[in-house]
């Protein structure tokens, strides 16, 4: 019932990287008649969020296979690169680009959806991690107990 009520909306990295932009810079137009208050220092969170997003998901893909996400799931366990430091390089990359977003515009929507972005990509990422599990057993099992979920150097 769930994943039908999510097929209607745009895909992760769609309403992470365009229609959550798009809707706070609108509400904070609106807000500040037909301004913005933009904080220039958080600029470049934007940019390290989506560039970690997107060569994280590029290096995913050339070394393990599959596809962008868990629909196409990976054929080999990457535990290299990005991934030797944090399990979820790729889904940290949406919630850095959601801070800058926060911080940059000073928004309190952007901080709204930001925390409930990270609060679904936890559940996200229980459910792949349950999934890897399963695909590459023990291997996996093993990466999980040395490398942390979200911060590297944390378990």
């Amino acid at each position: 019932m769930t994943k039908g009520i999510f097929r209607r909306f745009p895909g992760t990295s769609t309403r992470t990287f365009i229609l959550y932009p798009l809707i706070v810079v609108a509400w904070e137009w609106l807000l500040n008649g037909g301004r913005l208050n933009v904080e220039p220092w958080f600029l470049p969170l934007l940019a390290w969020g989506y560039l970690q997003y997107r060569l994280v998901g590029k290096y995913r893909i050339r070394l393990g296979g599959g596809g962008p996400g868990m629909d196409t799931p990976p054929e080999r366990l990457v535990t290299t690169g990005p991934f030797a430091y944090c399990r979820n390089p790729m889904y940290l990359g949406h919630i850095i680009f959601l801070l800058g977003l926060t911080l940059s515009l000073g928004s309190m929507l952007a901080a709204i959806i930001t925390a409930a972005s990270v609060v679904w990509f936890q559940f996200r990422v229980r459910r792949d991690e349950k999934r890897l599990a399963e695909r590459f057993g023990q291997s996996y099992v093993d990466y999980a107990a040395r490398v942390g979920r979200w911060v590297p150097g944390l378990p």
